[in-house]
């Protein structure tokens, strides 16, 4: 027998996977799978769902503008060798001719 979590929802233990997913066919209660990771992992995922590592290159998926300044961050642009940190952004990069900026994961596509 496996190891599923219970539902957070009605704590049945007769859940099952489906895919990312687990579900509980007791309350119809869903929830990813990466989210009953332990509490001390946070797992940072881009704009699709694919979890990112540092040193991986993104691609920004929409046009950004930069805080206090007048420049754009264009969409295709890539950020390689990403750095992952805690606060209100989850990623420090370098962008060729920009420089080093914090980037959201919901603006990034891993490449």
């Amino acid at each position: 027998m496996t190891d599923l979590p219970p539902c957070p929802e009605c704590e049945s233990v007769l859940t099952y996977e489906d895919g990312p997913l687990f579900i509980c066919p007791e309350c119809g209660h869903e929830w990813a799978a990466a989210a009953s990771a332990p509490a001390g992992e946070k797992v940072i995922r881009d704009s699709v769902g694919n979890p990112l590592a540092d040193g991986d290159t993104v691609t920004v998926i929409k046009d950004l503008k930069v805080k206090g300044s007048s420049l754009v961050v264009k969409r295709g642009t890539k950020a390689k060798n990403i750095r992952l940190v805690d606060g209100d952004h989850d990623i420090d990069c370098k962008i060729d001719g920009i420089g080093a900026m914090g980037l959201k994961s919901e603006f990034v596509k891993k490449a």
